[in-house]
C-alpha cells in the first residue's frame, strides 16, 4: 500500500456516509452546531423516521454547554444543555415537540449512545434501523459507539458539515488534517482501552 492509497483508506474509514432509508428513529449526538439537527429535521419531514433523539448535557471538558457555534442569529436562546439547544433547532425547523425524545445527561459520545439506548428501551421503541446525524469526520466514531449499544440494528450515517471539513478537502488545511488524524487517534485509543483483546 502506498501513501496515496493509505490516505484514501483512512478517509473512507473516517467519513462514513449512507443514503437514508426508512428507519425507526434518528439519533443526533450532542454538540453546539445546529447543522446536524437541521439535517435530522429535514429527514424527519421527508418521512424517514417518526422520532428524533438528540442527546447531550454538556462538554465533559468544560462542564457546561459550549454555546451555539454557528447561526447564532437564528438560534439565539439561552441553553443549559446540548439537548435543550438541539430540541430548539429541531422545533424551529418544523419538528413537532411530541416527536422529540429527551436525553440530557450525556457528556461524551459513548454516553450519547449509552443513554440513548436507555431512553428507547424505556419508551418501548424497537430500533431495527436508525439514522445517525453527526459531524462528517466524527461519523465513524459515532457509528461505532451507537453500534455497540444497538448491535441488532442497522445504523445509517447521514452526516452534516458545519465547519467545512469534508472527505474531499480535509488534506488541504492543517485544521482538516488535525481533525481527521485526531479522530483516528481517538478511535484507536478509546476502543483499545474499552474493548482490549475483544477487538481482535
Amino acid at each position: 500500500m502506498d501513501y496515496s492509497e493509505f490516505l484514501r483508506t483512512a478517509e473512507d474509514f473516517v467519513f462514513a456516509e449512507d443514503q437514508p432509508e426508512k428507519a425507526d428513529i434518528i439519533f443526533v449526538p450532542g454538540n453546539g452546531f445546529p447543522q446536524m439537527a437541521e439535517r435530522a429535521a429535514q429527514l424527519y419531514k421527508e418521512g424517514y423516521a417518526p422520532y428524533i433523539l438528540p442527546s447531550g448535557r454538556y462538554s465533559i471538558t468544560l462542564w457546561k454547554f459550549v454555546g451555539v457555534q454557528s447561526h447564532q442569529e437564528i438560534y439565539d436562546g439561552e441553553y443549559e444543555t446540548e439537548w435543550e439547544f438541539l430540541k430548539s433547532v429541531l422545533m424551529k425547523n418544523g419538528v413537532p415537540e411530541e416527536a422529540i425524545l429527551r436525553e440530557d445527561q450525556a457528556t461524551f459520545t459513548y454516553e450519547n449512545a449509552i443513554y440513548s439506548r436507555q431512553v428507547t428501551d424505556r419508551a418501548g421503541i424497537q430500533v431495527n434501523k436508525a439514522i445517525l446525524c453527526c459531524k462528517t469526520y466524527h461519523a465513524r466514531r459515532s457509528l461505532m459507539y451507537y453500534q455497540i449499544l444497538y448491535p441488532e440494528a442497522k445504523i445509517l450515517v447521514c452526516p452534516a458539515c458545519p465547519d467545512g471539513i469534508t472527505r474531499e478537502n480535509w488534506r488541504e488545511t492543517e485544521v482538516g488534517v488535525e481533525a481527521v488524524t485526531g479522530e483516528i487517534d481517538r478511535i484507536v485509543k478509546q476502543f483499545c482501552l474499552m474493548l482490549g483483546d475483544k477487538g481482535r
